[in-house]
C-alpha cells in the first residue's frame, strides 16, 4: 500500500502547487489600492465643489422666498457656496499633499555631468 500513498502525496503536492500558483496570479497587485484610494478622494473634491454650490443655491432659494429679494439671494447664496466649496476644495487637496509628501521619500540627487557632447 506504500506506492498508492505516495501517489497520493504526490498528487495533493502538485495540487498546493498548482493551488498557490493560481493564488499569485489572481492577486490583486498592491498599487491598485492606491489608484481606488486617488479615484476615491477625487469624488470627494468633486463632491464637496458641486455640494457647496447647490447648498448655496437652495439657501439663496430660501432668503429669496422668506425676505422677497427674488434674484439677489440667488445670485448671493450661489456665490458665498461656490466661494466655500472652492475653500473646502483647497483644505482637501493641501491635506492630501500633505499626507503624499509624508509618504514620499526625498529625491535622489543626479550625479554632475561634465560632459557635453558638442
Amino acid at each position: 500500500m506504500a506506492p498508492q500513498d505516495d501517489a497520493r502525496e504526490e498528487a495533493i503536492r502538485r495540487l498546493d502547487e498548482r493551488a498557490a500558483a493560481l493564488g499569485a496570479r489572481t492577486q490583486r497587485p498592491a498599487a491598485s489600492h492606491a489608484g481606488e484610494q486617488a479615484v476615491s478622494q477625487a469624488y470627494r473634491i468633486i463632491a464637496e465643489l458641486l455640494g457647496g454650490v447647490l447648498v448655496g443655491l437652495a439657501a439663496g432659494f430660501i432668503v429669496d422666498q422668506v425676505m422677497n429679494t427674488t434674484p439677489w439671494g440667488l445670485i448671493g447664496g450661489v456665490l458665498l457656496g461656490f466661494a466655500l466649496s472652492l475653500w473646502m476644495a483647497r483644505r482637501t487637496a493641501n491635506r492630501l499633499m500633505a499626507l503624499a509628501k509624508q509618504g514620499s521619500e526625498p529625491p535622489q540627487s543626479v550625479p554632475f555631468d561634465d560632459d557635453e557632447d558638442s
